[in-house]
């Protein structure tokens, strides 16, 4: 399953890095970023996504708490090696 291109619309009522981190989510969960996999650096990925980088590293906060990433200092950020189900995810970040 294939994920379409991150839409960075600013006319959209939902905060951007919410929607960023959504979209991560989505690629994910699609198999696009897969388990173990270490992600770009958060200066990197806001120029792909074409955001501040404030944006990414909030949206990089909130994968954190519905436990999808985990991060090392000076190594990186990488997708945990076993995905959380869909509704654990999004109470998590409900509650928040």
């Amino acid at each position: 399953m294939s994920v379409p291109p991150f839409d960075a619309d600013l006319d959209s009522p939902e905060y951007l890095y919410v929607r960023l981190a959504n979209h991560i989510e989505a690629r994910i969960r699609a198999g696009e970023l897969s388990p173990g996999r270490r992600l770009p650096a958060e200066r990197d990925q806001a120029a792909e996504y074409g955001v501040a980088y404030l944006t990414v590293r909030r949206a990089m906060r909130e994968l954190r708490e519905r436990g999808l990433i985990r991060t090392v200092v000076g190594r990186g950020t990488y997708v945990v090696e076993e995905i959380p189900p869909e509704s654990d995810s999004e109470s998590a970040s409900d509650g928040k």
